[in-house]
């Protein structure tokens, strides 16, 4: 398959919208509870971007350097493998230079340092990303206010914005779209929410499209995820 082809094929692009010359600004979640997928997510949300020949900075609170690249080198090579992608090592090469990682320590992230640190980035010519993913950020212990200021960081720089949030099974509070706690009461900045669910399927984890206010997704879509590989899928078989 060529790098055209597995761009056009993406189902990551249900989530993302459609290639274009900008990535929309846009606020968007990814839910579930542990070990579900939510880091897979999110990397396969950024490598689109990459693959679409885009500079993209991946947050990772709580995660070594070492073992977020390792994300990224794993579903790559998954996705290279899976769709027998030409010349996989020169676009490997070249889509990774256009990654920045940073990471930081649970208990020293805040929203002051996040836009120090891309504002020295991108006032040094660094880079200059059209999509910014957040692994880790600690929604139950966040206030409304320090979201709300994100959002306006991420409208400012036309930036699209994923975050991971962690859910659990006791925790039973929604917000009206179906948003599950702890980010039920901040659903509103939020203009896509996907929540990752086991599925009926055994070999499946289903990632329902709980709320879309881009009208990107058409109806209730459900797209799936392969437990094993952490691929996302149209189906799974």
């Amino acid at each position: 398959m060529l790098k055209k082809e597995l761009i056009e094929k993406n189902p990551i692009r249900q989530l993302k919208g459609e290639s274009g010359e900008k990535e929309a600004s846009r606020f968007g979640l990814v839910m579930a509870r542990a070990g579900l997928g939510k880091t897979a997510i999110l990397v396969q949300i950024a490598l689109d971007s990459l693959l679409n020949d885009r500079q993209i900075v991946h947050v990772s609170i709580g995660q070594s350097l070492d073992k977020t690249k390792l994300w990224y080198e794993d579903m790559f090579k998954d996705i290279a493998e899976g769709c027998k992608l030409e010349n996989a090592a020169e676009i490997h090469d070249a889509i990774m230079r256009n990654r920045m990682i940073i990471t930081f320590n649970e208990s020293k992230f805040n929203r002051a340092k996040l836009e120090e640190r891309l504002a020295d980035l991108v006032q040094q010519h660094v880079i200059e990303p059209s999509c910014m993913v957040v692994d880790g950020f600690d929604f139950a212990a966040t206030d409304r206010s320090v979201l709300e200021g994100m959002r306006e960081m991420a409208a400012s720089m036309g930036l699209q914005v994923w975050f991971s949030a962690l859910s659990h099974r006791e925790d039973e509070r929604l917000s009206k779209d179906g948003v599950p706690a702890p980010c039920h009461e901040v659903a509103d900045l939020f203009d896509t929410v996907v929540l990752l669910q086991p599925s009926a399927q055994k070999n499946c984890i289903d990632l329902n499209i709980v709320k879309d206010a881009t009208g990107i997704s058409k109806g209730n879509t459900v797209l799936k995820l392969d437990p094993i590989t952490f691929m996302v899928r149209a189906d799974c078989v």
